[in-house]
């Protein structure tokens, strides 16, 4: 049996029998993926029934989240083809689906979510705006790290993330297609541990920032990117795993937590605290807050509001 989701190239898509066949895709690679795909395009779910035999999904995470929903409760005898048009969620190959629903984060994690094949797109990396390629690089960078600092997290589990970190290491915070494989190898890995902090901050106060901000852009991996420096400093802090991990996988930590200074936005950052305050015991009890690292309390909140970490 083959492991899922299955790794094709281009070339392979545009030559297979796909059968009866939609292409889901978000509107900015939409003329892009009509040049690429003989098949109707669709803009969504609403459009889809389960007699087709497979779907496309072009698009971030949000979009192959709930294709992968979808496709679980409605039609799982339809092929899922998936080709994420910007790296950061790596949902292309993760078994966990997150639903906004009402300003709030539903996650839902099954094996019946992954994908049937997986394709890499390298040109797109070119077109996608610099602010949100690197956005993308600091929620890739979220799963590695919070995985790697994860309780639950095997030590087999920490030397493949520790050799995913090295090769994160060596890409620019920017366009680069090399993102879309370590994106990817980053979050498989997550989803066998967890995350921490990050992600718990990330989920509470999405809805409620975009709900004050309507225009400000706040979505998951600018939240992810705006949140590594203070809580990895929290984490390396508050708990002796960190510089313990770091030195046993000899990983640079004094430039691992310069680059996530590098992505961080201090003018954003204070734009968000009020909100942070405000929700912190949401925060605090959220599922990925409690594996953190380094334990989250209610009295934590000082070292954010304050910039204890600065």
């Amino acid at each position: 049996m083959p492991t899922r989701p299955q790794l094709w190239d281009l070339d392979q898509l545009q030559h297979s029998e796909l059968g009866r066949t939609l292409v889901l895709v978000t509107p900015s690679v939409s003329e892009r993926a009509a040049q690429l795909l003989p098949y109707r395009q669709i803009r969504t779910l609403a459009e889809l029934s389960p007699d087709w035999d497979s779907l496309i999904v072009i698009g971030g995470g949000t979009l192959m989240d709930e294709a992968k929903f979808w496709r679980k409760t409605h039609a799982p005898d339809v092929r899922l083809i998936v080709i994420p048009s910007i790296w950061g969620s790596g949902a292309e190959v993760s078994p966990v689906v997150l639903l906004n629903r009402q300003g709030t984060k539903q996650i839902s994690v099954s094996e019946e979510f992954l994908a049937d094949i997986r394709i890499t797109w390298p040109e797109l990396a070119a077109s996608i705006p610099l602010d949100l390629a690197r956005n993308a690089c600091g929620d890739a960078w979220a799963h590695a790290l919070e995985a790697f600092l994860s309780p639950l997290a095997s030590e087999d589990l920490r030397h493949e993330l520790a050799e995913v970190i090295r090769q994160m290491l060596g890409l620019p915070l920017a366009n680069d297609a090399r993102w879309f494989d370590a994106s990817a190898q980053a979050c498989a890995a997550q989803a066998k541990a967890s995350v921490g902090l990050v992600h718990g901050i990330a989920h509470s106060l999405e809805g409620p920032l975009r709900s004050q901000f309507p225009t400000a852009g706040w979505g998951h991996a600018k939240l992810c990117a705006l949140l590594l420096w203070p809580v990895m400093a929290f984490n390396q802090q508050q708990s002796p795993r960190w510089e313990r991990l770091m030195q046993a996988h000899k990983l640079d930590a004094a430039r691992i937590l310069q680059l996530l200074k590098d992505l961080h936005d201090p003018q954003a950052y204070q734009q968000l605290l009020p909100l942070l305050d405000q929700h912190w015991l949401d925060i605090v009890r959220d599922p990925c807050s409690r594996t953190n690292s380094a334990l989250v309390r209610p009295a934590s909140k000082a070292f954010f509001v304050d910039g204890q970490f600065q």
